[in-house]
């Protein structure tokens, strides 16, 4: 007969397979390990495929045009653009640009989904402030900084990523 120290190890350990096994790649994400990108790397105009534009200022500020939600917001549907304030902040996992919208001039809405994809709740409104972790990372190959952050369910592990734009 198995003693009850067995049975509750072995109970912990089904829990803890069960845990790991729902968890999504975002849901514990850590981080990207990068430690040694300079407020430099990251001063100056991002985009994305989607038209999205980020310019990070070298005195702080940020100028925001049609950034999504990040995580479950993107599922809203809602882009914001504005103007707020970043820093880059160096946590145990790697470095994160934290971006915050100040103030609101304007909310457009993605594309509408294609059949079959639930659309966004008509009874959410777009936030006025808003506050994103986008991820510093680095190619390995081209060295080149990238940032991104994770959206929608955290289970699909689905990365919204910022490269630099092309200067004009």
């Amino acid at each position: 007969m198995a003693s009850r120290r067995t049975i509750r190890a072995g109970i912990a350990a089904l829990c803890g397979l069960v845990l790991a096994a729902c968890a999504g790649p975002a849901q514990y994400y850590s981080g990207t390990g990068v430690h040694d990108a300079t407020a430099a790397q990251v001063t100056g105009h991002w985009s994305n495929v989607e038209g999205t534009r980020v310019e990070l200022r070298e005195d702080g500020t940020a100028v925001l045009r049609k950034l999504d939600g990040q995580d479950f917001d993107y599922d809203e549907g809602w882009r914001l653009s504005g103007t707020g304030t970043w820093r880059l902040a160096d946590t145990d996992g790697g470095q994160v640009v934290r971006l915050a919208l100040k103030t609101s001039t304007g909310v457009d809405e993605r594309a509408p989904e294609p059949a079959g994809v639930q659309a966004p709740s008509a009874d959410t409104r777009p936030p006025t402030t808003y506050d994103w972790s986008l991820y510093v990372d680095r190619s390995k190959r081209e060295r080149e900084v990238k940032l991104f952050f994770f959206y929608g369910d955290p289970d699909s592990g689905n990365t919204y990523v910022l490269t630099r734009a092309a200067k004009k």
